[in-house]
């Protein structure tokens, strides 16, 4: 889920699974008469939720079908919204461009493979594997962005945080018990992400138009994409089970559309830095979910490599700081 990056000196870490294309400020996003902490709490369970929803969907679909229906929902959720507030989608031809690039790298590829690697491992698995998205971003931006200068502190973050990967996946038995295949394509998600992100902030960071307006135009070129990835790949499902479809309408109208405008109107009240710590709670919900409502088996390397892998990400997210305007 990816929250919508903003114009900071160094690479923001939006959450998982539902990724934003735009690095415009959110100033679009308004308020609502809910309490910002409530609002905080909810997208964290929506987003912590998202994998159960796409390991139940994937018991009826094909994980392209999951991921086609997860971005035409959320696109469906946006475009809503850009029709009430009377906005267009953005114009020119090199945005598109930029956008459909970014719709690869941030939409098509990730939630794909997230998709493909809960058939074989627990969404559990796969949401602490979404958590280490700030880890790669940070050793990325350190040779992508000229403006992230390492410290001390975030290559410990790193090391921290690759050491509770290890300890999740019980490195030190022969990673016994793990599907190597599946947890190697929840990993190639999450790094799909920063990858993007860097993309955006280099390609789309002045681009005129809404968060909301950019997102459901990058949400809507996805969907061209993984329709023809599944017209080519998959077959056409023959019936429609009630519980994967409504998992599959929730994981894009909720998680992926919806939650990423109560993101906006997070980063607006609360500012970027509050607003993404969302990021750390998704993993801890995201398991609680898995066992406790999927029967997923957790040992004890699991929960403690969970938060190992969390602290690492936050110390690498960890900047001086620079005053109000990072409020």
């Amino acid at each position: 889920m990816s929250a919508p990056a903003t114009p900071r000196p160094t690479l923001s870490t939006p959450a998982p699974a539902a990724p934003a294309a735009t690095t415009s400020t959110a100033t679009s996003a308004r308020p609502t008469g809910l309490d910002w902490r409530l609002r905080f709490a909810l997208l964290s369970i929506i987003w912590g939720f998202s994998f159960l929803l796409i390991k139940v969907g994937t018991e009826a679909y094909a994980p392209f079908q999951v991921a086609l229906g997860r971005v035409f929902f959320g696109a469906l959720a946006l475009l809503t919204v850009l029709l009430v507030r009377r906005e267009g989608l953005p114009r020119g031809r090199r945005t598109w461009a930029h956008l459909t690039v970014a719709a690869l790298l941030l939409n098509t590829a990730p939630f794909s493979l997230f998709a493909y690697a809960e058939l074989s491992i627990p969404s559990s698995l796969a949401g602490i594997c979404n958590a280490t998205s700030p880890l790669w971003g940070m050793a990325l931006s350190l040779v992508a962005l000229s403006e992230d200068r390492p410290t001390r502190r975030r290559f410990a973050g790193l090391g921290l945080g690759f050491l509770g990967v290890l300890t999740v996946l019980g490195a030190w038995q022969g990673f016994s018990g793990v599907d190597a295949k599946g947890t190697a394509l929840a990993l190639l998600a999450s790094l799909c992400y920063p990858i993007g992100w860097i993309y955006v902030r280099r390609t789309l960071a002045s681009t005129p138009g809404s968060p909301v307006a950019l997102t459901g135009a990058q949400l809507l070129v996805s969907t061209l994409q993984l329709l023809l990835v599944s017209s080519l790949f998959t077959s056409a499902p023959t019936s429609f089970p009630l519980w994967p479809t409504l998992s599959v309408i929730a994981l894009g109208a909720l998680g992926t559309g919806m939650a990423l405008q109560m993101q906006y109107g997070l980063v607006t009240e609360v500012g970027p830095t509050t607003a993404q710590m969302v990021t750390y709670f998704i993993p801890v919900i995201a398991t609680t979910a898995g066992v406790a409502l999927l029967g997923e088996q957790l040992h004890w390397n699991t929960p403690v490599g969970a938060a190992i892998v969390l602290i690492g990400a936050a110390l690498t997210q960890a900047r001086r700081p620079s005053g109000p305007a990072d409020a």
